[in-house]
């Protein structure tokens, strides 16, 4: 199988979003080398900074303003190999356990809405905050305020869940967030402050998301509305036609000996699939759950 078919094959399946995120990255990394090339041996290298605007993020409101669609394109562009590597394998890594726990959709919500605020605190600090507006204009690129959205909801969700990292050993997801927030507190100091700042914004989004979940508030509908609007214009689906002739079925009554049982609501499970799930995690512990056992046992927290 070809690249070409096998980048189709991933974005045609929908229940692959962590692959769908990752490819995206990396396809606009690949155009930026490639366009780049072009441009260096067509002695039109000047015309690149004007492509660059078109999807990097400004600190400069008059920027934004032109270019308002940078608020979302610049959490898929990368312009550094090292860059790109490491969050993609962060998001790889940490985007599977929420995608196992959450869904697809939701790990695409974190994702869109981490990056929205990275970008928003990015955008207040270096408009605002005295010490920074002299770096007004500064550009901003990577997904990096994105995934580390997904590292600190992972955490949150998952506080206890273990990680096994070279060279040091089992590690509990909670203490590698809080790692990851205070490497970014203290970058913020460095060569990269808005970088930081936008880490510090993904991170802030990625525990509110989670907390205001197990609330029973997903934050995430508005993205997953645009997401299915967005589908409804793409997909082709053939006109269903219902015959006048069909007939309903009959109700059926419950008998007296049986009573019926009050059916659950829509995606909730049963208790009796809630007991073998415990019974499952008492015996070989969380990790031994299926993607659907996960998410069943989510689902039945919230009720």
């Amino acid at each position: 199988m070809s690249i070409v078919q096998d980048i189709r094959s991933t974005f045609n399946r929908r229940d692959n979003a962590l692959m769908q995120l990752i490819w995206l990255n990396v396809l606009v990394f690949a155009s930026l080398i490639l366009l780049k090339f072009i441009l260096k041996f067509s002695s039109a290298i000047g015309y690149y900074p004007t492509v660059m605007t078109q999807v990097q993020l400004s600190s400069a409101f008059p920027v934004l303003l032109r270019h308002p669609w940078t608020l979302l394109t610049y959490a898929f562009t990368h312009e550094e190999f090292f860059h790109i590597l490491f969050n993609m394998l962060n998001l790889y890594w940490f985007g599977q356990l929420v995608r196992e726990y959450l869904g697809d959709r939701r790990l695409v919500s974190i994702y869109i809405l981490g990056a929205l605020a990275g970008a928003v605190l990015f955008l207040l600090t270096y408009n605002f905050v005295p010490a920074f507006q002299e770096g007004v204009g500064t550009p901003m690129v990577g997904a990096s305020a994105a995934v580390t959205a997904i590292i600190v909801a992972g955490a949150t969700l998952l506080p206890d869940y273990t990680f096994s990292l070279i060279l040091i050993g089992p590690v509990k997801i909670k203490w590698i967030a809080a790692v990851v927030v205070l490497i970014s507190l203290a970058g913020v100091n460095g060569g990269n402050p808005g970088g930081e700042i936008a880490h510090l914004g993904g991170a802030l989004l990625g525990f509110v998301f989670i907390r205001q979940l197990q609330a029973g508030r997903d934050l995430g509908r508005p993205v997953q509305a645009v997401g299915n609007f967005f589908a409804r214009l793409t997909s082709r689906q053939p006109t269903m036609r219902v015959s006048s002739s069909s007939r309903r079925p009959e109700p059926v009554a419950a008998s007296a000996s049986s009573p019926a049982r009050k059916p659950a609501a829509a995606n909730q499970p049963l208790q009796d699939e809630i007991d073998t799930i415990l019974d499952k995690i008492s015996r070989s512990g969380y990790e031994s759950l299926s993607k659907d056992e996960k998410q069943k046992l989510f689902r039945a927290s919230q009720q």
